[in-house]
């Protein structure tokens, strides 16, 4: 991705301290944005010196209200939110040693509901609420909700469905109310990508996977299309986007477009 694709442009990653959240993070800092990334463990994580980290919990509202208060006393304006702040894959083993990840929901442990819906669901939505305010006031912006195929189906456990489900929802209608002030909303499905809890599970056949920085090439074509808002409210595939964009991976190579058929 060029450098001169995102010349000042101001962005903010929540969830970045590692992951997905990191890869979106560091590839619109090489798209030229002027980056900022949240996370609770963001002061330690692999990006570079120019961006801007921010410790936040995202499930504490005067900790993120300060986020933006801050981007907005220091540049004026925020282009692009990604939305990647999310708990899901936290505590699937219990206290007993239990994988309790792919039980039946009436089983499920009530934290996973927490971590999902209020520190990923709910996370989102605050987070948009105070980049809809300026997006609105500038006329124009870019919020992408990480999501993923278990929202249309079943895969993993029934609230990893519920979640991703309302964040392809809140998608929809945040986009509807936007949509005359120039901004657009989308929520991005990843494929498989080569996190490092991935990597360190030793189970998946990551011949075929995605970067990190990957995802965040999807989020850096989007926000420099001049005709982004054809995007809005939908769902986009970061792979099906490299097609229509024509970027590649890190390693140049173009991973594989998964349908709901794939997953």
């Amino acid at each position: 991705m060029s450098q001169s694709t995102l010349p000042g442009r101001i962005a903010l990653v929540t969830g970045a301290s590692r992951g997905v959240g990191r890869g979106i993070a560091a590839a619109l800092h090489d798209a030229g944005a002027i980056v900022y990334a949240t996370g609770r463990t963001i002061a330690t994580a692999t990006l570079d010196p120019a961006i801007v980290r921010l410790p936040c919990d995202h499930t504490d509202d005067t900790a993120v209200r300060r986020v933006f208060e801050r981007i907005e006393a220091e540049q004026g304006r925020l282009d692009i939110l990604v939305n990647n702040a999310w708990g899901g894959y936290e505590q699937m083993v219990d206290a007993s040693g239990r994988f309790t990840w792919a039980l039946p929901f009436w089983e499920q442990p009530a934290m996973r509901w927490d971590l999902m819906i209020t520190a990923g669901v709910r996370a989102a939505y605050v987070a948009s609420q105070h980049a809809a305010r300026l997006m609105v006031k500038n006329r124009g912006g870019l919020i992408a909700n990480i999501s993923f195929w278990a929202a249309q189906k079943h895969l993993g456990n029934a609230i990893y469905g519920i979640a991703k489900a309302a964040t392809d929802k809140l998608t929809a209608e945040t986009a509807h109310e936007l949509r005359t002030h120039d901004v657009t909303v989308v929520s991005l499905y990843p494929g498989l990508v080569k996190t490092e809890a991935v990597i360190a599970a030793g189970v998946f056949d990551l011949s075929r996977a995605e970067s990190p920085e990957f995802v965040g090439r999807a989020v850096a074509a989007l926000a420099s299309d001049p005709a982004v808002a054809r995007w809005t409210g939908q769902v986009v595939v970061a792979a099906a986007l490299a097609r229509e964009y024509g970027f590649t991976d890190i390693d140049g190579r173009l991973p594989p477009a998964l349908s709901l058929a794939d997953v």
